[in-house]
């Protein structure tokens, strides 16, 4: 009963929230996921729901992607022609069979998660050696969200979505990864642009990592 109600819990966010192809930074994020993935890799993309941002890797790629929301793996596999499991990111991952990928993307899916560490561990497993980890998380606490917070105001933050169970500022995000990965490093992105970059702990909208497993 508690997958059931998580499955149509997602169902149902999606849907209200219009998420079908949408996503934050689509073309900010999908330029980089093509310069970091190339091509000929085997790639896991958890959380890939209909796979808007899948669409700028897939090509020439084998991809996997995996969502707890199966109607949004229909349309993934329909449209991009990838394979596809439904899969409880919080679960033991035993529909993969212990496979290894050369890239693993999680495009918005840590704060959306009770345990991320536990999740990063499972991730690990299913890594090459000298494989890559990309993926972004919002900077909950940017200089804009921060004032926001200070005003007691959710509205336009990470805390206005209530399937965000963990916020991230990029010194959290970045001493996690550091647990996990030795070879690693952030880039900021946003409207702010250079001062995304130059400043992400403050000015990025989106945290962007890449990490790699060595």
């Amino acid at each position: 009963m508690k997958n059931f109600n998580l499955v149509e819990m997602y169902k149902k966010h999606h849907e209200i929230n219009h998420r079908s192809g949408f996503s934050l930074l689509e073309k900010e994020r999908g330029s980089l996921l093509v310069k970091l993935v190339g091509q000929n890799k085997n790639i896991l993309d958890i959380g890939c729901r209909d796979g808007v941002l899948t669409k700028y890797f897939a090509k020439n790629n084998n991809v996997l992607g995996v969502d707890v929301d199966d109607n949004a793996l229909r349309l993934a596999n329909k449209t991009l022609g990838i394979q596809t499991i439904q899969m409880d990111l919080n679960g033991d991952w035993t529909e993969l069979n212990y496979k290894k990928f050369d890239i693993i993307v999680a495009g918005e899916i840590l704060e959306h998660l009770y345990y991320p560490d536990k999740v990063l561990e499972k991730i690990k497993n299913h890594l090459v050696l000298g494989g890559m980890f990309i993926g972004s998380v919002p900077n909950a606490f940017s200089l804009k969200n921060r004032l926001r917070y200070l005003f007691g105001q959710k509205k336009n933050t990470p805390l206005e979505d209530p399937t965000h169970i963990n916020q991230f500022s990029y010194k959290n995000i970045k001493n996690l990864m550091d647990e996990y990965f030795r070879d690693m490093k952030i880039v900021g992105l946003g409207r702010a642009g250079f001062l995304a970059k130059i400043f992400p702990n403050l000015f990025a909208f989106d945290l962007f990592f890449i990490c790699r497993y060595e």
